[in-house]
C-alpha cells in the first residue's frame, strides 16, 4: 500500500478511532472476558468403590461431558486449563477421583482450594452404598477391595470410608446406590445433568421407613411418629399415603397442618442458605414406623410446597410396598 493510500484511509476513519480500537486496557479486557467465559464446568465424581462410579461417569460421558477416569487430583487445574484453551471444544469437564490415586489424594484439598481462587464452577458426586451391598459386589466379581491389603474386604472398606469421610461432605450431591441397578443409576444422574439450565436448587423428598433404616443420603431426616398411625385403623390399613382419605386422616391430626407450614417456612431459610453457599442438590428424608401411610402423605405435600417455591422436586417413597 502507498504512502497516499495509507493516508486517505487514515483521513477517512471516525476521529477518534485510532486512540480508542485496539488499545491495551481494551484488549486486556476482552481477554479476560473471554478466558472466563470459556472456563469449562467441573464435575468431580468420587465415592465408595463398587458404588458405582464408572457407571456415574459413563453417563456423563454418554450426555457429552469430558470424562477423564483416574486423574491424580493435582493435575485437575491443568486439566481445566487446558478445558479453557479448547475454545469451547470442552464446555464440561467430569473427573473420576478415586482410592487407586491414593499417592496423590492428599492433593486433592489444594486443588479444589485453587480451583475456587479461580472461580471454576465444581460439583462433587459422591457415590454411597451399604458395607453390605459393597461386600456382596466385590464378592460377585471374586476381586479385592483396593485398600484392604492382607486384610478382608471389610478392612478395605473401612479404610476407604475414612479416607473419603471429608470429601463426602463436601459433596454437593450424595447418592445411594444400595438399592439401584445400573439403569436406576443412570436414571437418576441424567435427572440431574441431562437439562441444558441447572436449576438453582433441586429437591427429593424421601419417604421411608425407620424400622428399615435411615437413608444414607439424607441431608435432612423429618419424623412423623408423633402422628397417629393410620396402620391402625382397619379401613385405611390396606392404603398408602397416596391414598386421599389416608392423606386426610393424617392431615386432620392435631399439629399436623401446623408443622407443615412452619417446616415448608424453614425450608425456605435453608433452601436460600443453600442457594448461598452453592449447594445444589438436597435430600429431605420423611420417616414414620414403615414407610407407608404418614411419611408418604407428607413427602406429597411437603414437595408441592417446595415446588410452590420454585424448587425443582422429585419424589421417592423408598420403603412403600415393602410391608
Amino acid at each position: 500500500m502507498s504512502d497516499s493510500e495509507r493516508q486517505d484511509r487514515q483521513e477517512d476513519a471516525p476521529q477518534g478511532a485510532e486512540a480508542t480500537e485496539g488499545t491495551p486496557e481494551d484488549t486486556t479486557a476482552e481477554t479476560a472476558a473471554a478466558s472466563e467465559a470459556a472456563i469449562p464446568e467441573l464435575v468431580i465424581i468420587s465415592g465408595m468403590s463398587g458404588a458405582g462410579r464408572s457407571t456415574a461417569a459413563k453417563c456423563l460421558e454418554d450426555l457429552g461431558w469430558f470424562v477423564v477416569d483416574n486423574l491424580p487430583p493435582a493435575l485437575i487445574p491443568t486439566m481445566v486449563e487446558l478445558g479453557a484453551r479448547s475454545q469451547g471444544n470442552v464446555a464440561r469437564i467430569a473427573v473420576v477421583v478415586d482410592v487407586r490415586g491414593r499417592r496423590f489424594f492428599d492433593n486433592l484439598r489444594e486443588s479444589l482450594a485453587d480451583l475456587e481462587s479461580k472461580n471454576v464452577t465444581r460439583r462433587i458426586v459422591f457415590l454411597e452404598s451399604s458395607d453390605e451391598v459393597l461386600v456382596r459386589r466385590f464378592e460377585s466379581v471374586r476381586r479385592p477391595h483396593p485398600l484392604q491389603g492382607d486384610g478382608r474386604i471389610v478392612d478395605g472398606i473401612d479404610a476407604e470410608r475414612e479416607l473419603l469421610r471429608e470429601l463426602r461432605g463436601d459433596a454437593d450431591l450424595v447418592i445411594d446406590t444400595s438399592s439401584l441397578n445400573v439403569h436406576e443409576l443412570r436414571a437418576k444422574m441424567d435427572a440431574q445433568f441431562a437439562g441444558e439450565e441447572e436449576p438453582e436448587l433441586r429437591a427429593t423428598v424421601m419417604s421411608f421407613g425407620f424400622k428399615y433404616g435411615l437413608p444414607v443420603d439424607a441431608d435432612l431426616v423429618v419424623d412423623m411418629r408423633f402422628l397417629p398411625n393410620p396402620h391402625w385403623v382397619p379401613e385405611l390399613r390396606p392404603y398408602t399415603g397416596l391414598n386421599e382419605e389416608v392423606a386426610a386422616y393424617v392431615f386432620n391430626q392435631p399439629g399436623a397442618k401446623e408443622f407443615l407450614d412452619r417446616y415448608a417456612e424453614l425450608l425456605q431459610l435453608i433452601a436460600a442458605g443453600y442457594r448461598r453457599e452453592g449447594k445444589r442438590y438436597v435430600t429431605i428424608a420423611v420417616g414414620c414406623t414403615g414407610g407407608k401411610h404418614r411419611s408418604v402423605a407428607t413427602s406429597e405435600k411437603l414437595a408441592a410446597r417446595l415446588a410452590s417455591q420454585g424448587v425443582e422436586t422429585v419424589v421417592v417413597h423408598r420403603d412403600m410396598g415393602r410391608e
